[in-house]
């Protein structure tokens, strides 16, 4: 019985995308094609580079187990892109119902006379992946003007004029938005302030007229007074005459 038989390794070779300074992972899937319990155990060559999660378990009949394998972030670049690092599979039945919790260094020791398979996967880098295209200016309409570097990495001077005055003209619309709201509250107090005046002075005027109405009122009444007095003084002297 070979390792295809228990165990269907995708894929057969470790790929990572190399950047410095960076960690990077790769995925393996494991699918059991067998009617058994299969369990697994992943080892490497330089253990202190790679990270394998999880690096032992059971694979139950007909399905699958995940594992990812993450290299440690590298200081330097390899020689030539090319990589000497392995990585051992090794798989064995195990008794139906097991879990990972029941794998052991002992299931895998051929001296002990356990029939282990064994797959070996070769690890290679590849190119890092490329950022994505810059957008032309004005390829896109009503988009706002993108800002490019030149060779050296610094702004050309039309740029940088451009990056300024976008840095100074910026908070005007926020400032003149303070200052029209001020002026609307400052027309709003005045205009209170004139609405009250104009009650006061209605008022004022309403006082007058009616002051002036009794005095219009008053005139008549004196003057009937006075001409009967003068009646009354010319009938009797005309009596006594």
């Amino acid at each position: 019985m070979s390792t295809d038989e228990l165990l269907s390794i995708e894929p057969q070779e470790l790929q990572f995308p190399f950047e410095l300074r960076k960690q990077i992972s790769c995925s393996l899937r494991l699918l059991n094609k067998s009617e058994y319990y299969v369990a697994f155990k992943i080892k490497t060559t330089n253990p202190k580079k790679y990270c394998v999660r999880p690096n032992t378990g059971v694979v139950l009949p007909g399905s699958t187990c995940d594992v990812i394998v993450t290299m440690q972030a590298q200081k330097e670049m390899p020689p030539d892109m090319q990589c000497k690092d392995k990585f051992l599979l090794q798989s064995v039945i195990t008794s139906p119902g097991a879990t990972h919790k029941d794998v052991t260094p002992e299931m895998f020791n051929k001296e002990a006379g356990h029939e282990v398979e064994e797959c070996k996967l070769r690890v290679a880098y590849g190119a890092p992946p490329r950022p994505p295209s810059p957008v032309h200016e004005g390829s896109e309409e009503g988009s706002s003007p993108r800002v490019s570097m030149s060779d050296n990495g610094n702004l050309s001077s039309s740029e940088q004029t451009a990056v300024s005055r976008s840095y100074v003209q910026g908070p005007e619309p926020e400032e003149n938005s303070s200052e029209e709201r001020a002026l609307i509250s400052k027309l709003t107090e005045e205009r209170n302030s004139a609405i009250q005046e104009k009650k006061q002075l209605q008022q004022e005027l309403e006082l007058l007229r009616h002051h002036s109405s009794k005095s219009r009122g008053g005139i008549p009444f004196m003057y009937i007074i006075l001409v009967g007095l003068v009646g009354i003084i010319l009938g009797y002297l005309m009596k006594w005459a």
